[in-house]
């Protein structure tokens, strides 16, 4: 009784807090200096934007205003009145910051970045700087606000293999990593429960590939299957269309093609990737590790990679190329001749060693096209490809080898950022395992204590991983990243002095109310004390 009288005095006190906040923005932002006044936005006001990259930022802020509050406002050149001004300065400094100011005062409101980036960033503060209630007549706070990001990879991913989600969806999620100040969407595109994505050099990876024909029931290994036929791909016009969704808001989109693990769905669609003697294959309709897995000693598999991932290449301009190389099991490979072949030809030890050699060739040959792969810390077993960037998800062990390798890393350990965890120790949903509060999420430090300053700069950054088995609707996953999505973004944001738990609580309740102006579905469990 005490434990619940004490968290509901301590919700009255962060809402009373929240209330009386002028500006309450997440990610906190560097400097906030309040002061006197407010801007008013009413449909009469004007946005001047000169360069058509900013107009792009203009014409975001525009869409929100229309989806929230049910109005627009003219975008013009010129200034007259009171008046929104975005401009960039397109800074010549090597190498330029993200850094924008936004100034507010009475008569206008002046935004600045130092890159096209910035700029957009700022246009999210300025978004949260309008009422959380819905009107036609918008006060804006006066304040200046002088900011830029902490890391340069803040992420968000989604696995669209165990559970498909349209389009409409996809940019919507964009949308959401966007008015967080996010930068990259990991799009996990292959899986042993569906091949999604069209590759027209091999048709049947999605008239086969794409489709299961069931689904199990319950949490694995599930207390029954539903039957049903389970299908679904993204066509290349369709991924294209995503590409540039993302692009305009200033948003990298990661491809991952699983390999050489995860492949059933492509192994079910052309057997010959397979190693001899194993199979037969289907589009697996449970969850788990799959012991088939692409052959490593036939050329062919690696011409068929090649293939696909040429195709791939055209869709995405993005630096990297996720490549998996997570839970591969070597069961196959040990008892195939071809790959013990590989091993005895190319003076491999084992087959870890031969993993090895199969990412270095893919990565070999990504680089020859100009771009890097990025892959889970398992690609550490067997030796580190020369330019791989790791992902590390088994806790921080791989990430910490990595950078102490001089090898870029992003920092995904599923004890903080796996959002398919349970924000609640009694979660009443089906989920994967794991408990996973909103302020522990707030407590990570990407940059773990292991490694000094220079090993340090390494670290790129961190992601959120969502992966969807027991996320077969829109709402849950929504449910699932709010609100965490909110606390991981200030952890790569915010400086890390800045970044404080009690000042995070009150900022917190506007953003539970700018939730509900979206409509999105999200987890009350804080709200309501109980992810304790």
């Amino acid at each position: 009784m005490l434990k619940h009288l004490a968290t509901f005095l301590f919700l009255i006190v962060i809402s009373f807090t929240a209330c009386c906040q002028r500006v309450s923005i997440i990610p906190q932002p560097v400097s906030v200096k309040e002061g006197k006044g407010d801007f008013v936005i009413s449909q009469k006001t004007i946005i001047s934007a000169i360069d058509k990259e900013d107009v792009k930022s203009a014409n975001f802020f525009n869409d929100y205003l229309f989806k929230i509050y049910g109005f627009k406002l003219p975008v013009n050149k010129q200034k007259s009145g009171k008046f929104i001004e975005i401009s960039t300065r397109k800074s010549t400094r090597a190498p330029a910051t993200d850094r924008y100011t936004l100034t507010v005062t009475p008569n206008a409101i002046r935004l600045v970045g130092d890159t096209y980036n910035a700029s957009f960033y700022g246009i999210q503060s300025l978004i949260q700087l309008l009422p959380v209630q819905v009107s036609s007549s918008l006060a804006v706070p006066a304040v200046t606000i002088v900011d830029s990001p902490r890391f340069a990879y803040r992420g968000m991913h989604l696995d669209v293999g165990r559970h498909f989600f349209p389009v409409s969806f996809v940019k919507k999620y964009i949308d959401y990593i966007a008015l967080h100040k996010m930068n990259y969407f990991h799009w996990h595109l292959t899986e042993d429960q569906g091949w999604r994505m069209e590759i027209k050099k091999y048709p049947k990876l999605t008239e086969i590939g794409a489709c299961r024909n069931g689904t199990i029931i319950g949490h694995h290994p599930g207390i029954g299957n539903d039957s049903i036929r389970y299908c679904g791909f993204y066509t290349q016009d369709e991924i294209k269309e995503v590409v540039k969704y993302a692009t305009d808001r200033r948003i990298t989109v990661i491809p991952e093609i699983e390999m050489p693990g995860h492949a059933e769905a492509a192994l079910t669609s052309y057997p010959f990737l397979g190693c001899p003697g194993t199979g037969p294959y289907q589009v697996q309709q449970g969850w788990g590790v799959f012991n088939n897995v692409f052959c490593a000693g036939k050329d062919s598999t690696f011409q068929f990679i090649q293939d696909v991932l040429d195709e791939v290449l055209t869709l995405f301009p993005s630096q990297y190329i996720h490549i998996g190389g997570d839970e591969s099991p070597k069961t196959n490979w040990k008892i195939c001749p071809r790959c013990q072949a590989r091993i005895k030809e190319q003076g491999l030890k084992d087959e870890h060693e031969l993993q090895s050699y199969f990412i270095q060739r893919i990565e070999k040959y990504l680089n020859g096209k100009g771009r890097q792969i990025i892959g889970w810390d398992e690609i550490l077993e067997g030796g580190l490809a020369p330019n791989a960037t790791v992902m590390s998800w088994r806790g921080e062990e791989g990430g910490i080898a990595a950078a102490k390798q001089n090898h870029k890393v992003i920092m995904t350990p599923a004890t903080y950022v796996y959002f398919d965890h349970s924000q609640v120790q009694k979660e009443d949903s089906l989920h994967i395992g794991g408990y996973l509060p909103l302020e522990k999420v707030y407590s990570y430090e990407p940059v773990p204590k292991e490694l000094n300053e220079e090993q340090g700069k390494y670290v790129l950054g961190a992601q959120a991983n969502v992966w969807t088995e027991y996320m077969p609707y829109e709402s849950k996953i929504e449910y699932m990243v709010f609100p965490r999505m909110s606390a991981l973004s200030e952890v790569l944001w915010s400086p890390k002095e800045a970044r404080n738990w009690s000042n995070f609580q009150p900022r917190l309740q506007n953003q539970f109310k700018r939730y509900d102006l979206w409509k999105a579905n999200y987890s009350k469990a804080f709200l309501e004390g109980k992810d304790k």
